[in-house]
């Protein structure tokens, strides 16, 4: 299903901030996925909007949105310090499932997320905190070591996507997986590097993530009315 038909922006409610978001659902999506960005990258990631085609190609429906305000963001780009803030990042990605939960349009799918670099340590804090909401975690190149406590509470199916030349990266995630008590998988892509740019390393990523939530959400969520 070509993007343009059904990517739309929206406007989200996160306790006190309105984030920009772009929300595609296909028609008879099986769940939805929201992509948790990280690192100084935003909702316009190459590599995540990627991503999130192929799922929507799959019937599921996506959310790609920008955890920080402009303001934040102007003010990450001089101190860097925000893209850290596990907690803040979390509370908005908490803040955001839960506008999920109450929209019209997708109140009545499971929620996946997609976390990278940072964001997947947000993930996993976000799904502890939100255990009946969300019900798959996919982690590309993240930091899920960021979660710290959080990692033994999380319920979601979890599967951490690591590049096979990042050897420090790929000791973290083993560290939390070490951790983990839900169902859970590390796999890595040989060959590949942090953005998984060489050919055919983002389709790999892009696949393994739709066969994830395929079996996590789609057989849980029910296709939109």
């Amino acid at each position: 299903m070509p993007e343009s038909q059904v990517e739309r922006l929206v406007r989200v409610a996160a306790g006190p901030v309105m984030l920009d978001g772009n929300l595609s659902v296909p028609e008879g999506a099986r769940g939805i996925v929201l992509f948790a960005h990280g690192s100084g990258s935003s909702r316009l990631s190459p590599r995540n909007r990627h991503v999130a085609q192929l799922l929507n190609q799959a019937t599921l429906a996506t959310l790609l949105v920008d955890l920080l305000t402009s303001d934040e963001e102007a003010v990450d780009r001089q101190t860097a310090q925000l893209r850290f803030d596990i907690g803040l990042l979390a509370e908005r990605l908490v803040g955001v499932t839960d506008w999920l939960a109450e929209n019209p349009e997708t109140r009545h799918l499971r929620i996946g997320y997609f976390g990278a670099s940072t964001g997947a340590g947000a993930a996993l804090v976000a799904a502890a905190e939100r255990p009946d909401a969300v019900g798959a975690v996919v982690s590309r190149g993240g930091r899920p070591d960021l979660a710290g406590s959080a990692l033994t509470r999380v319920r979601a199916p979890t599967l951490l996507i690591v590049d096979g030349n990042d050897i420090q990266v790929i000791a973290l995630n083993r560290a939390a997986l070490a951790q983990l008590r839900c169902e859970k998988q590390l796999v890595i892509v040989p060959g590949a590097t942090h953005l998984f740019e060489e050919p055919g390393a983002l389709e790999q990523v892009a696949l393994l993530a739709r066969n994830w939530f395929e079996r996590h959400l789609a057989r849980a969520g029910r296709p939109v009315k």
